[in-house]
């Protein structure tokens, strides 16, 4: 990235670089030692707790958070270029600035529509890294693609909530530190206008009728370090009114007000761990011979470092404006450069991915370096936050409307 930021902005990249070079790299391969000597693959490796500690040393904790009172008080262009730092090593880096998801989103839906009760309980032990959180919308028996859908019943009872429902792929739920629950149901299942019978109420681990039933597993891995994505029951778990989000039919609202900047965050981040993936693919070509020669010498291998060079300046670029009109126009008026991203990112840096691993042979697929898992949370992020068809379908449809 050769363009100047703001000072403030470059000042915080020069300190995250050097705290990936000096602190998170290092930690990597420790990570991985700690975590398999662990009773639990899903308790947290010490040296996690001391990247954060280390990174609230040095003034690098929630950077993702605009609203100053709470975090760092940066512009969404502000954060981008620190976002795509930490996508070099997206197992780590997120959690030790505190600014992995779903733990992002959930911040800034409680800053953004909680009680103080809710920021008291909840939000300040989740800035401070004291717990995580999960997000539970997505269900197995229906396409969640179309978040109307949704059958998990949120009823009322007197002076309580009572829900109902099952849920997969909700992640941070496999982490023993994911203290709450933000969940989204249906208040009024019958209600005339379908965006309106969706509710989100803050359900306690501890509530009876919770279970966490199961690890899903992503292409066959668990992501240990963000908690895993599990499957969820709730069987008429019971919590106050007062866990309510907003209000009653305001679920489809605040779910889209959350998703707006997850999905940037994201696209962010794939930056990081495309341009790790051109480091691995060029470092490869130029150490290896095959028929006579280095990697780096055939015409091929010098073809997908080029056109993968191409793709990630394009993608920067988006995002960046992307990242701008968000702060100058609002979500709203960025919606369209939003899905545009969510497309065009993931599947570019798949493809990247795939050619990395196709460089390293053997070696790619396997667990010696970081590109399979690199490109199973890169494959995975076209479903998340809403499948690719779904943005290609929305911003078709406003495209065609300036010619109707």
């Amino acid at each position: 990235m050769d363009f100047a930021f703001d000072a403030r902005t470059e000042e915080l990249r020069a300190k995250l670089l050097a705290f990936m070079d000096e602190h998170v790299y290092p930690a990597e391969a420790v990570a991985e030692e700690q975590r398999a000597a662990l009773a639990s693959p899903w308790d947290t490796p010490a040296v996690v707790e001391e990247l954060k500690a280390e990174a609230r040393r040095q003034g690098l904790w929630n950077l993702f958070l605009p609203d100053a009172e709470h975090g760092a008080g940066l512009t969404n262009l502000q954060y981008a270029p620190l976002a795509e730092i930490t996508g070099r090593s997206p197992q780590l880096a997120p959690t030790a600035l505190n600014c992995a998801a779903p733990d992002t989103g959930n911040m800034e839906v409680l800053a953004q529509f909680g009680t103080e009760e809710h920021k008291k309980r909840w939000l300040g032990p989740l800035l401070a890294g004291e717990i995580r959180s999960a997000f539970a919308m997505t269900e197995p028996d229906v396409a969640s693609s179309d978040a109307t859908n949704i059958t998990t019943l949120i009823e009322r009872d007197g002076d309580d909530y009572v829900i109902t429902g099952r849920k997969w792929y909700i992640s941070g739920a496999m982490n023993p530190q994911c203290q709450v629950f933000i969940v989204m149901g249906k208040t009024d299942p019958d209600g005339a206008d379908i965006r309106r019978q969706q509710s989100m109420v803050l359900v306690p681990r501890d509530a009876p009728g919770l279970e966490v039933r199961r690890a899903m597993r992503v292409y066959g891995y668990e992501d240990h370090y963000h908690g895993g994505h599990a499957e969820v029951v709730f069987d008429r778990v019971r919590v106050p009114v007062s866990h309510l989000i907003g209000e009653e039919g305001g679920g489809f609202a605040i779910a889209q007000a959350r998703l707006g900047p997850g999905r940037i965050h994201h696209c962010m981040r794939l930056i990081g761990m495309a341009e790790r993936a051109i480091e691995l693919m060029c470092r490869r070509a130029v150490t290896r011979t095959a028929f006579g020669k280095p990697l780096a010498q055939q015409g091929v291998v010098q073809e997908w470092i080029a056109d993968a060079r191409v793709a990630v300046e394009q993608l920067r670029l988006l995002v960046l404006k992307t990242a701008w009109l968000m702060d100058t126009v609002g979500n709203k008026g960025a919606h369209t450069e939003i899905q545009a991203i969510k497309i065009a990112t993931p599947r570019a840096v798949v493809d990247i991915l795939d050619r990395a691993v196709q460089v390293h042979g053997a070696g790619g697929v396997g667990q010696d370096f970081p590109l399979a898992e690199l490109w199973a949370a890169a494959r995975t992020l076209r479903l998340a936050d809403g499948p690719d068809e779904v943005h290609q379908r929305s911003l078709a449809r406003r495209e065609l409307k300036r010619h109707l």
